[in-house]
């Protein structure tokens, strides 16, 4: 591996650096790279191109930053983002203009969407020919404006200290995300001398990261009240680096506690209290839980319709305490009761220092339990073929104890979500909000550059595994030691789902068709093998951790029935809870009228 990323961790925080003025002479290139080194980036994945060359130039001479290259810049943005998301630091990712500054587009509003500090910069045609439609111009800042939190065109080449360290700054702070350096290939060539003492003085800029001591009273008192109180927690903890407020909050109040699958990681899944993730795929006993409780402690969520179901059906007899760093996030799309906007890790501490122990909540936690005993996650083996959850249950009894594991977009990230036990932050990589396929490779990528000396799993279906394959030589060139295990069923798996629910199953092109991905693998020089009996998955498993460099698996399983082949349980959209597909036979209304739990 680099060096560079490995000597660059002692380095100040992101954007924290007290750079040195130079008193010579330097192109605007030069001027670039040495704002992000005195920003403390330590790794920049970009994919070089006329209008970024310059830039690329200037990076070959750094000593402080390794440059990786994708294979397409889609995959670099994604690289970034899994770097991001593993790290809580800001991803750089880097493209030229026209194409290859679009590729980054999904890289961009993933970003948006799950709040991960990102600095995307793109080389643009000359300033002197914008607005001409010059060769491979695009006006990436218009292109990206409801995708990013700030952007920049730069067109004095004496602003560039400044606007890196705006960007870095912006990224990470209040609710973080992306931002976006446009930078002409004639400001990248100009020359002058440098200014690198610049102070972040951006008045507009001001996110308010102090809860109100009133509100947060409110809260406690509220907290005191409740009889059902339960923690509905999502990626605001791990972003806000929140998790050890989380643990103690919880610890001292005795509380139950849910997490969406952003939050997953911010609290140990097996610890007694935890519901593990809810949701349209969570665990049955957590969506009947909040919708029972009489008080929802929301922190750092947004309330997702695929969390929610049908709103107006959602936890109809609860209060609402919502923390958010984004107020408006709040009231969005429920109105709430105590609104809280701040730093959750503050407000955490806040309402950790004055709430007490809560001393009579046994026969709630009681029937939390119950749920958990009634509506366990579960999945039947199959003598005659793999069944992709055992995969993920046996892999994650054999991974490391702090591996990091990145997903793609399908039943396969569903499966990881619900069966693979998270205990720490910033381990579990997904697309969440924009839900990408072809994330897990690249963003599994970016977490192994961050992170060299620990395990790193890209578990993917065959349908997002094909769409960023090219990586794969990434992982070759660059000895990137990702582990992939690839979940083929030769179809778009979740589509397919939803077509066997609710479209008689017919097909609507969702066959993909059988790929022998381990031969593939082997094109790219990397070692791979395929298995396809239930007896082979636990060895496999094991040659493929104990391999030093990076691996594919390729899993051959049937896409069969409604009961082997589906994620369950699920919430169908815009449904409640109590339309819980349990199984292929009945769903949690049917089975509570036949219980007696509700009238018939």
């Amino acid at each position: 591996m680099n060096s560079k990323a490995t000597a660059a961790k002692k380095r100040a925080p992101t954007g924290k650096s007290k750079p040195q003025n130079s008193n010579r002479i330097m192109k605007g290139r030069d001027i670039l790279v040495r704002a992000l080194e005195d920003a403390g980036v330590e790794v920049i994945f970009g994919y070089p191109g006329g209008a970024s060359m310059e830039i690329h130039q200037g990076l070959t001479l750094s000593k402080k930053i390794r440059m990786v290259l994708p294979r397409h810049e889609q995959g670099g943005a994604f690289a970034a983002g899994g770097y991001a998301r593993s790290t809580g630091k800001v991803g750089v990712c880097l493209a030229t203009s026209g194409p290859g500054a679009v590729n980054l587009l999904t890289g961009i509003i993933d970003a948006k969407m799950d709040s991960i500090p990102l600095v995307a910069i793109t080389g643009q045609v000359p300033s002197t020919v914008l607005g001409t439609d010059a060769f491979q111009e695009t006006d990436i800042i218009g292109a990206t404006f409801p995708l990013v939190k700030h952007s920049y065109l730069v067109s004095d080449i004496r602003d560039i200290p400044k606007v890196v360290q705006e960007a870095f700054v912006i990224a990470a702070t209040g609710r973080p995300g992306p931002v976006l350096i446009d930078l002409p290939k004639n400001i990248q060539q100009q020359e002058t001398v440098p200014d690198f003492n610049v102070k972040f003085d951006c008045p507009s800029y001001k996110p308010n990261l102090q809860p109100s001591s009133m509100q947060i009273k409110k809260a406690v008192h509220a907290i005191k009240e409740a009889k059902r109180p339960l923690i509905y927690a999502g990626g605001g903890i791990i972003s806000s680096h929140a998790s050890k407020e989380l643990r103690a909050f919880v610890k001292k109040t005795g509380i139950p506690i849910t997490t969406t699958v952003m939050g997953l990681g911010a609290y140990p899944s097996e610890d007694p209290l935890s519901l593990r993730m809810l949701g349209m795929h969570g665990a049955v006993y957590a969506n009947i839980a909040i919708n029972n409780a009489d008080l929802v402690i929301a922190l750092g969520v947004r309330f997702d319709d695929r969390v929610t179901g049908k709103l107006s059906e959602f936890c109809k007899d609860a209060k609402f305490i919502h923390v958010d760093i984004d107020p408006s996030e709040i009231n969005k799309n429920i109105i709430v009761d105590i609104p809280i906007q701040g730093d959750v890790k503050r407000a955490l501490k806040m309402m950790g220092d004055l709430a007490e122990p809560k001393k009579d909540m046994k026969p709630w936690l009681d029937q939390v339990k119950a749920w958990k005993q009634e509506f366990p996650l579960k999945y039947e083996l199959n003598p005659k073929a793999i069944v992709p959850q055992h995969v993920i249950s046996e892999l994650n009894k054999l991974a490391e104890k702090n591996a990091v594991v990145s997903v793609g977009v399908g039943q396969h990230q569903m499966w990881a979500a619900q069966y693979w036990n998270f205990d720490e932050p910033f381990n579990w990589l997904c697309s969440s909000g924009l839900g990408a396929m072809g994330f897990g490779l690249p963003g599994a990528m970016g977490a192994q550059v961050a992170h060299p000396n620990r395990q790193v799993i890209n578990i993917e279906g065959d349908g997002s595994f094909l769409m960023n394959i090219q990586e794969l030589q990434t992982l070759k060139i660059e000895n990137i030691p990702v582990k992939n295990v690839v979940l083929n069923n030769a179809h778009l798996g979740m589509v397919a789902q939803w077509e066997d629910r609710f479209y008689k199953s017919l097909r609507g092109h969702t066959f993909l068709g059988d790929a022998h991905f381990a031969e593939i693998a082997h094109a790219f020089g990397i070692k791979s093998e395929s298995i396809s009996k239930p007896e082979e998955v636990v060895p496999a498993l094991k040659r493929m951790l104990k391999h030093k460099g990076p691996y594919v698996l390729d899993v051959k399983y049937p896409y069969n029935d409604k009961s082997m082949g589906h994620v369950m349980p699920m919430i169908p959209a815009n449904h409640s809870y109590l339309d819980t597909i349990l199984d292929a036979k009945q769903n949690l209304r049917e089975y509570w009228k036949k219980k007696g739990v509700l009238p018939q």
